[in-house]
């Protein structure tokens, strides 16, 4: 009698089955989400002058920028990654001190 030190199971053995053709894949929209969330922070970074919601929508169009696909928009992507480095500019030349965290008046 010989000992079988193959810890697989046949009995729970299944056989991988392609999934249908008609399926299609799911939309990742991370894309479009970024690029929104890129517009709507460099808005409040150009109308409130917040450096921190300036310097998020940098990030969110880099996301954004990263993320896209070839068939995506490029004009909007890349507008949206101009509008947020013009209110990382603007909210400079407007007051050239260095960005203080958003929680700071919460401490002092």
């Amino acid at each position: 009698m010989q000992l079988s030190l193959d810890p697989r199971r046949a009995d729970r053995e299944r056989h991988y089955k392609p999934p249908p053709p008609t399926s299609a894949p799911a939309e990742d929209l991370t894309t479009d989400y970024m690029n929104i969330l890129g517009m709507v922070f460099s808005m409040c970074g150009l109308m409130m002058r917040l450096k921190w919601c300036a310097w998020a929508a940098i990030f969110c169009s880099s996301v954004s920028f990263a993320n896209s696909r070839i068939t995506d928009d490029t004009k909007q992507i890349i507008s949206s990654f101009m509008l947020s480095v013009s209110a990382v500019v603007m909210s400079y030349l407007q007051n050239p001190a260095p960005m203080s965290p958003p929680w700071a008046p919460l401490i002092s």
